[in-house]
């Protein structure tokens, strides 16, 4: 590919995009995809279809980060001694449980799904869907008290089934985020404790997908290729450490139905667009 100001500049906005989108339950790979149909990005499928993928490598170094003090299982009682955080260490392994159907599908079905549903009507759709999803789930919840209010008091059995749900966001314009919140959501987990079990969830799901999808292309990335990859795993980082920063903040005072409306609003006008294209 070739490597201009214009292709920087479409990735720094592909960057940002994804940044926004990987957190908030509006579907990164959906925003991406519809993106990438209006801005055209220089490089070949096989790349493109890499680069999806890999960019939201920043996002998830951006929430291990902030997060770094409850996800690493280990703490420092000084220099040479430390000592096992066993809560830390029981939550990880949930974690994993959650990722076993999830991954199961993704080797079986992923060229499938790249194949034949990577499509604006297929976007629209799954973003219309889970709006209205959200929308009636937060109305049904406001007569419900959730049994579970804290990341601890998750089970080794709601994570399975959050992580069932989860298996829905191989669709494009599903959402990651907001397939394991719904689910949460609907088991009675709090938004909370929901949007923090999808940041520990995203870490080893993300790692996973991103190393299939390097090998599935190769490790003989041109020196723009590289560079283009670099640039959009560094802004995506950037600006999701402001995302998560928002999303917390808003989930404590506010629902998800703000996302359920943007998410029909959205899908709405994707259909309206492709249309008349």
């Amino acid at each position: 590919m070739e490597l201009s100001l214009i292709e920087i500049l479409k990735v720094v906005f592909l960057g940002i995009v994804e940044g926004i989108t990987e957190w908030l339950p509006i579907s990164s790979t959906g925003h991406m995809l519809i993106v990438d149909q209006l801005l055209q990005l220089n490089a070949t499928d096989d790349f493109k279809e890499m680069f999806f993928v890999v960019i939201q490598l920043g996002a998830i170094i951006a929430v291990v980060l902030m997060f770094w003090d409850k996800m690493f299982p280990f703490q420092w009682k000084d220099k040479s001694q430390s000592v096992i955080k066993k809560e830390t260490f029981s939550l990880w392994f949930k974690v994993a449980f959650a990722c076993i159907p999830g991954a199961a599908v993704t080797l079986l079905f992923d060229d499938y799904i790249e194949a034949h549903l990577h499509t604006p009507v297929v976007i629209a759709a799954a973003l219309i869907f889970y709006g209205a999803a959200f929308i009636f789930i937060e109305n049904w919840n406001k007569k419900r008290v959730p049994s579970v209010r804290r990341l601890s008091d998750i089970t080794y059995k709601t994570a399975f089934i959050i992580g069932l749900f989860q298996v829905l966001s191989i669709i494009p314009g599903t959402s990651r985020s907001g397939a394991t919140i719904i689910g949460a959501l609907l088991i009675g987990v709090s938004r909370v404790a929901a949007a923090e079990f999808t940041f520990f969830l995203a870490v080893p799901v993300m790692f996973g997908l991103s190393a299939i999808k390097i090998l599935k292309f190769g490790l003989a990335f041109t020196g723009a290729e590289l560079l283009i990859l670099v640039i959009g795993m560094v802004v995506a980082f950037m600006v999701s450490v402001f995302v998560i920063k928002f999303l917390m903040t808003f989930i404590k005072k506010h629902d998800f139905k703000a996302f359920g409306w943007y998410r029909i609003i959205l899908g709405v006008i994707v259909l309206l667009y492709f249309a008349m294209a």
